[in-house]
């Protein structure tokens, strides 16, 4: 099935989301904030092709080419297009972001070895920082925060005060599953609380079509049950992929990308065995797990 071509949507003077229709695997958004004369890039894209139709598209809206990346997290889909922008554009993201991209690598084509994502250049943060950021375009006040270990070990969310803006990352799926592989599950939820504090009018989430803030309440109901249904699981001592497969997904059973429950479990059981947030994982069992819930078919990249 062929996705649907991304678009652009104008959010305020200078602030401008790109949304990758339908958010599945490897459909990130992206976001770009131009003033005084510089533009900033919130994320770029899983693919070659798909970074330079984000670049075309930052230009026909107007603005400059960015100067400036910031990467919400290390995951492929959100910076493997990071090459296409750089050197111009400083790449910019948490301490823990450059970290796990380095070490992650071309993991992706790895994950999908028939997916053609073109020249791809592994390009992390020149810049990193620890806590939070506020970098200025202009009259626009740009707070790149770290949320602690959520989705992954280093989040970073971009918060534009004045206009009521929040792009999430990973923080946040509109219609889609949470992933917590690389992550937190506590840590997630704790994330929602900082979302909440903002203030936000607009969300734009890592993946699915722009939101509001009741898709945290969403995000929060479906973390809630996933820790309820990993404290049954373990009282019963069934495995994560046993206590996924026997569950009923009620509201969420409409979501995209299902199959992550069975990962998200195997985050649950870490934390409720003690273990810290964040501390890898079997990365191989939990695809293996996936595919089993995925009826036995790999899961694909649509990118």
């Amino acid at each position: 099935m062929t996705a649907e071509p991304p678009y652009t949507v104008r959010l305020a003077d200078g602030v401008y989301a790109y949304v990758q229709p339908d958010g599945g695997w490897c459909l990130n958004n992206a976001g770009f904030v131009s003033g005084g004369g510089r533009t900033l890039l919130v994320d770029t894209a899983a693919t070659e092709r798909r970074a330079l139709a984000l670049r075309d598209a930052v230009a026909a809206a107007g603005v400059p080419l960015p100067r400036t990346v910031v990467n919400t997290h290390h995951h492929g889909d959100h910076t493997y297009g990071n090459g296409v922008f750089a050197p111009e554009a400083l790449v910019l993201g948490h301490d823990s972001a450059r970290t796990e991209q380095l070490a992650a690598g071309h993991q992706l084509e790895l994950i999908w070895p028939g997916t053609d994502f073109g020249a791809v250049e592994i390009t992390p943060p020149d810049l990193t920082y620890s806590d939070r950021m506020t970098l200025h375009l202009g009259e626009t006040e740009v707070r790149v925060i770290h949320p602690g270990v959520a989705h992954t070990t280093g989040d970073s969310v971009v918060w534009l005060p004045r206009q009521g803006v929040v792009f999430t990352g990973d923080l946040v799926f509109a219609g889609g599953t949470p992933f917590l592989a690389m992550g937190s599950l506590a840590g997630s939820l704790r994330a929602l609380e900082l979302l909440r504090s903002l203030g936000a009018q607009t969300v734009v989430p890592g993946h699915g079509p722009l939101t509001d803030p009741s898709a945290y309440d969403a995000t929060e109901r479906y973390l809630r049950y996933v820790e309820e249904l990993a404290r049954e699981g373990l009282a019963r001592g069934l495995t994560p992929l046993e206590a996924a497969r026997e569950a009923d997904l009620g509201e969420f059973a409409a979501w995209r990308e299902g199959e992550r429950l069975v990962a998200n479990l195997h985050r649950a059981y870490a934390e409720l065995a003690g273990e810290p947030e964040g501390a890898p994982l079997d990365i191989v069992a939990v695809l293996t797990d996936m595919t089993v819930m995925n009826g036995g078919t790999p899961i694909l990249c649509h990118a």
